[in-house]
């Protein structure tokens, strides 16, 4: 295994990416929904809306919620019906937020908070039915562990649900795309969250993650079966879904 891996565009010891990317979102952390908001132009909650209606957890399911950060996935897939919500993040900053806002709206019924790597979750064998994890795999180190770990919790049965930023299909979209990444984010980090720096490797990590079908094989190797994705936007995202059966 190489001794470095990717932080955004840098090449980085494999061990120093885990408190690289924590200080990213500990920075990132306090305007986080605002900037997601401005980043996609308010199109995250549409990408975010079609996956918790594809996670379809029903109140006899448990899901966990991996890189849960704010909690969007997890409020969003309990207010839809899901039994228990487990909001897993190795980020204190981020769960902090969550937490708070479970209180203000009134959502901490039947949800749960859990400080946590996602590479080694402290959770039994076949312990969930769901897992979900938006926009979070592209930050670990290692993504095979996440998804041999995904695997491990599932139940017999159990689906892996993962939205992540993908390979653009088309080419007008993708030149814009790219403008808008490395010109007009890194702009608006620095005027709204005081932080061009973090918002320049956000743009770079979604280059460097794998494209659809090499995430598709990688699930397939981790064990996960009948394993398929769904392009948004012209691939801008992609849901990824795999089984244990």
């Amino acid at each position: 295994m190489s001794e470095t891996t990717d932080f955004g565009y840098r090449a980085v010891p494999r061990e120093e990416k885990s408190r690289l990317v924590r200080e990213v979102f500990e920075s990132v952390a306090p305007r986080y929904d605002i900037m997601n908001d401005l980043m996609s132009l308010g199109v995250h909650r549409i990408w975010k809306r079609i996956f918790v209606n594809a996670i379809a957890a029903s109140p006899r399911e448990a899901l966990l919620d991996l890189a849960g950060g704010t909690g969007d996935i997890g409020f969003a897939a309990k207010a839809r019906g899901a039994g228990r919500v487990i909001i897993s993040d190795v980020n204190p900053a981020m769960l902090a937020v969550a937490q708070d806002r479970a209180l203000e709206r009134g959502l901490a019924a039947g949800v749960t908070f859990l400080c946590a790597d996602a590479e080694h979750l402290p959770l039994p064998d076949r312990s969930v039915e769901k897992i979900s994890m938006a926009f979070g795999l592209r930050n670990c180190t290692d993504k095979d562990a996440v998804l041999r770990e995904a695997r491990r919790v599932l139940r017999p049965g159990g689906r892996f649900h993962c939205l992540e930023f993908s390979r653009v299909e088309i080419d007008a979209l993708a030149k814009v795309y790219d403008l808008w990444s490395f010109q007009v984010l890194p702009r608006i980090g620095a005027r709204v969250a005081k932080d061009a720096e973090s918002y320049q490797y956000l743009a770079e990590s979604i280059r460097m993650f794998p494209d659809q079908e090499t995430l598709a094989g990688m699930m397939r190797k981790a064990g996960l079966e009948r394993v398929a994705y769904r392009n948004l936007s012209g691939g801008i995202v992609a849901i990824h879904t795999g089984w244990r059966l």
